[in-house]
């Protein structure tokens, strides 16, 4: 199903419902039994300009639809964006439909079509995606003033976008072997891994400023758990017991840190971890006027992540970053020679 058919149904569907919400409080949600009817029709607002591309206008049913496409939680919102986001969501929507509008008259201008064969298939797609009959009545009244030509357009232009930039961009933005590990081998800092170690803490930690009588109590303390700890015997043990008796953060999490870098750990607790073998059990270890004490999971020394293990995640990010500028050229590209407007 071509993306932005679908998302043609999302955002009409929130739009509808944001709408209802606005003169009746009646839904016109899919997920409800209440559809868009000849009633109703009239309560659909008129569509107001808020671009213009080379004489066409754009609308601000467009803009919300395209705003839904970006924020498809808005539903959630009781239809409405939140305001700290909805400002910067409304300009990415509208500079998306400037956009898609600019690609649909390059397809034109190419001469680019769509068979009958094609668009029938797309359209017998796109009515799969509702629930009911009603659900599709509601749709075409509010999308399609209730018009299967009007429908048709649509998906039409959908799908003269999307063909435009598969050719454009996605053909264009495929990532090879030989790329990644160039990338790879130029950019050896980015997948460099620092030392680092993995350990469970249980801590006493005095209060500040501790009278010399306090600090007693606490060494006191921290030798009865170091005691606990010794006879621990595994990882759930010695766990349990940080949940019990550990006083700092990590008590929660039975005691564990993962994968923290030596340079942001004291060099008290770098010298110990480095005598212990994974699961042993330190002695008791003094920083400042705290207590702890450290059960090493692991240390981990400073290396390279191996191809192998990043070929994938590297893929995708090239690809991404690719399919990015390949978008922004073009859109440069067409904007060149546009007439574009924004009301």
């Amino acid at each position: 199903m071509n993306i932005k058919i679908a998302a043609l149904v999302l955002a009409a569907v929130a739009g509808m419902a944001v709408s209802a919400s606005a003169q009746t409080a009646a839904s016109h949600d899919p997920a409800t039994k209440t559809t868009a009817t000849n009633a109703n029709v009239a309560a659909i607002p008129p569509e107001k300009p808020v671009a213009r591309v080379n004489g066409t206008a754009l609308t601000d049913r467009d803009l919300l639809r395209e705003m839904f496409a970006i924020f498809p939680y808005a539903r959630q919102h009781n239809g409405g964006f939140p305001k700290a986001m909805e400002e910067d969501i409304r300009k990415g929507a509208l500079q998306m439909i400037i956009f898609e509008e600019l690609v649909y008259q390059e397809a034109q201008r190419r001469g680019m079509t769509v068979t009958p064969v094609q668009l029938d298939h797309a359209l017998a797609e796109f009515r799969k995606q509702f629930k009911s009959p009603d659900d599709y009545k509601g749709f075409m009244t509010w999308e399609c003033q209730g018009s299967e030509q009007v429908l048709r357009r649509k998906i039409r232009r959908s799908l003269l976008i999307d063909r435009l930039l598969i050719i454009e961009v996605k053909n264009k933005s495929a990532v090879s072997l030989a790329e990644e590990k160039d990338y790879y081998d130029k950019n050896a800092a980015t997948f460099r891994l620092p030392e680092t170690f993995s350990f469970q803490t249980i801590s006493v930690l005095p209060p500040e400023k501790a009278t010399a009588a306090q600090l007693k109590d606490a060494r006191k303390r921290a030798e009865d758990a170091l005691k606990q700890a010794k006879a621990t015997r595994n990882y759930e043990e010695f766990g349990v017991l940080a949940e019990k008796i550990s006083e700092d953060d990590y008590a929660v999490m039975m005691g564990e840190h993962r994968f923290v870098e030596r340079s942001k750990l004291p060099v008290e607790v770098v010298n110990a971890a480095l005598a212990l073998q994974p699961g042993q059990v330190s002695d008791l270890i003094q920083v400042e006027q705290a207590f702890a004490i450290v059960r090493l999971i692991s240390h981990n020394p400073a290396g390279m992540q191996k191809f192998e293990a990043v070929k994938d995640s590297l893929h995708k990010q090239l690809q991404q970053s690719k399919t990015d500028q390949l978008r922004s050229a073009l859109d440069k590209k067409l904007r060149a020679n546009a007439k574009v407007e924004v009301l």
